[in-house]
């Protein structure tokens, strides 16, 4: 397995509720553009889909897809990712999803995690293989 380190900015995040929930929680989709620093160099779009507690944290599930260039592969791939938004802050997990690459990246699979503080900003570790 390789290692890919980074950042991504997200850009044009537009959210809406599509349900509220007793005690101030609701269910929420959201989606933004991502651009791509370090080992993966390019851009990305995102959907997510969040339920927020009442105290406004959230539990939250997305689907990303990458047009990148990663240790001299050119293509996409699409990421699932899982986590959590304490009030502050977002981390969660990530899995490359089978049979979704394009390109050099047709055979790419891994997973990893991000982390944004807060604001548009995050960062990425994902470990991967391409065959």
């Amino acid at each position: 397995m390789r290692h890919a380190s980074g950042s991504f900015a997200v850009s044009g995040m537009q959210e809406e509720s599509y349900e509220e929930l007793a005690g101030g929680a609701k269910l929420t989709r959201a989606s933004g553009d991502q651009a791509y620093t370090g080992d993966i160099d390019g851009n990305g779009k995102v959907q997510w889909l969040m339920s927020y507690r009442g105290d406004g944290t959230a539990h939250f599930v997305g689907i990303w897809h990458l047009t990148v260039s990663i240790d001299e592969h050119d293509g996409s791939f699409v990421l699932e990712s899982v986590g959590e938004f304490d009030g502050k802050a977002s981390s969660g997990t990530l899995s490359i999803v089978d049979g979704l690459g394009a390109g050099d990246l047709q055979s790419i699979r891994g997973s990893g995690s991000f982390r944004a503080p807060g604001g548009a900003d995050a960062t990425y570790e994902l470990d991967y293989d391409v065959s």
